[in-house]
This record gives structure tokens, C-alpha cells and sequence, in this order.
């Protein structure tokens, strides 16, 4: 019986939570707003989407400066790329993998159905970010399909799909929801982060270049992503509803700062108190807030 015991506390399962474990701290340590989201979930979704959120910054870190601190070159950075590529892909197929934040993702992949089909669009985009300065309209939606959309979609696979039996498609309606949320989040945050970008990392994915007239015509396209995600939450399951809202409202919050900043040097943040209170409401139950359509 104590061997027994032994071997369930050192096996698989243990390793399957340890995993978990690394890529909570992960989140934790990169987005006190994701945090809050994600503390919405129920338990059923809530290990999973940081499962995904863990996988996505490792592989943002790779491209966004760490990396490059660490006196990578760009080739070797697309190597490094290519490697965790492979290995979330080969960890999907065998169930395991010596990298906690890999193993833990691979975990969910198997239980939801992620398949390659959104793994490769998203390490496309963060191969862009190493070759890519200038984005025209063309380049800016694959890029937001393949950085953004598609962790909408795996979250959505998520939500329909955590602890059931045998993975499902899900609907049309929540498909669509999914990738207009995704991209939302970004375009807001490519507004929000344009000053960093442009002096530090030398991209632009807006090609603004102070245009107020194209800066407002995005803000319009950020809200009608908003506007059309909103409509669809409501379809979603339960335990999942919350979170979504909150941070759908979140967004919205940022999205309509934005309007009224106006294109100066500070980032725009929404304050704890008012991120709260967001989160109460979504709390409560109320339907996510309206955005301009």
C-alpha cells in the first residue's frame, strides 16, 4: 500500500500538477489583469486557459527582449522558436515533455482538441516579429489571426471542451466571438503600446505614423470587435461567462480611454479601483458592458 501510495504521489499526476503550478506562477508574474480574469473562471477552464496564456509569453519573451539580452541574434531566436514549436507539437502527440510550461500545455491540447492548426498560425506570427518592422493591412491581420485570434480559439476549445469525454467543434456564432475578442485585446494593445514599440522593439504594426483620422477608424474597428464578441457571450458555458465579461469589459474600458487620451507618450492604464469594479460586475452577473458598434 505505501508503494502504492509512492508511486501516485511521484508519477504522472505529480508531474501534471507541478507543470500546472509553473505556468500559474508564470501568469502570475507577467499580468495582475489577466490574473484577475482568470481568477473568474470556474475550476474546470481555469487551469487550462493558463496553461495557454504560460505557453503564449514564453514564446512572446522569445521575440520581445529577454531573448535579445541575453545576446541572441535574431537567427538564433528563430531557432529557439522552431524548437518550442516542435516540441509543444511532438509534447501534443506523446504526453509529455521535460519543459513544465510545454508538458502543461500539451496536457490541455490533448483534453480540448488544440491541434496544430492553431499551434503553427501563432509561432508564425512570433517568427514575424523577428523579420517584420512595418506592417501594412495585409501583414497586420495575419499577424493579429496568428498572435491573438487563434489564443481566443484555443480558449474557446477550453470552455466547450474541458472535461468532457471527447472533444467537440464549437459553434459557428462562438467561433467567430472568439477571434473578434482576440483581436480587440491586440489592436488595443498595439494603441496602447505604440511609443514602446516604435523606440524600443522598432515595429509598427499600425502604420499610424500620427495619423488621428486612421487612429480613430481603428478605435471604431476595436469597438465593433467588442461590440459583435458581447453579443456572443452569453453562449457560452457557465463558468466561463464571468471571466469572458470581465475581460471583455476591461477592454472596453481601455478601448474608450484611448479615444479621449489621444496619441501621447503614456501608456493608458485602467486603474485597480475601476479594474474592480469591472470585476464585480462581471461578478454579479451582469451582461458585458456596451461598446460602440
Amino acid at each position: 500500500m505505501r508503494q502504492a501510495q509512492r508511486r501516485t504521489s511521484t508519477g504522472l499526476a505529480l508531474y501534471d500538477r507541478a507543470a500546472a503550478d509553473a505556468a500559474a506562477t508564470v501568469i502570475a508574474r507577467y499580468s495582475t489583469s489577466f490574473g484577475l480574469a482568470c481568477r473568474l473562471l470556474g475550476p474546470r477552464p481555469r487551469p487550462h486557459v493558463r496553461n495557454i496564456y504560460a505557453l503564449a509569453r514564453i514564446a512572446d519573451e522569445i521575440v520581445d527582449g529577454p531573448a535579445a539580452e541575453a545576446g541572441m541574434t535574431p537567427q538564433a531566436m528563430s531557432e529557439v522558436l522552431d524548437q518550442l514549436e516542435q516540441e509543444v507539437l511532438d509534447a501534443t502527440d506523446r504526453g509529455f515533455s521535460s519543459n513544465l510550461v510545454v508538458h502543461a500545455f500539451a496536457g490541455t491540447a490533448r483534453e480540448c482538441g488544440i491541434g496544430p492548426e492553431l499551434v503553427a498560425p501563432f509561432f508564425a506570427s512570433m517568427r514575424t516579429d523577428l523579420h517584420t518592422q512595418q506592417h501594412d493591412a495585409m501583414s497586420h491581420d495575419t499577424y493579429v489571426y496568428g498572435s491573438a485570434e487563434v489564443i481566443g480559439l484555443m480558449c474557446l476549445q477550453v470552455f466547450v471542451n474541458a472535461g468532457a469525454p471527447h472533444p467537440i467543434t464549437p459553434s459557428p456564432e462562438l467561433t467567430e466571438g472568439a477571434r473578434r475578442l482576440g483581436a480587440a485585446f491586440q489592436d488595443v494593445n498595439f494603441l496602447r503600446d505604440r511609443n514602446h514599440d516604435d523606440a524600443v522593439l522598432g515595429r509598427d504594426y499600425l502604420g499610424l505614423t500620427g495619423d488621428e483620422v486612421g487612429r480613430t477608424a481603428i478605435l471604431d474597428r476595436i469597438d465593433a470587435d467588442l461590440a459583435a464578441a458581447a453579443r456572443t457571450i452569453p453562449a457560452l458555458p457557465a463558468d466561463c461567462r464571468r471571466a469572458v465579461t470581465a475581460a471583455h469589459d476591461l477592454f472596453a474600458e481601455l478601448a474608450a480611454r484611448l479615444r479621449t487620451c489621444g496619441d501621447d507618450d503614456a501608456r493608458v492604464r485602467v486603474p485597480d479601483a475601476v479594474k474592480a469594479r469591472l470585476a464585480a460586475r462581471a461578478l454579479l452577473g451582469f451582461a458585458p458592458r456596451e461598446a460602440r458598434a
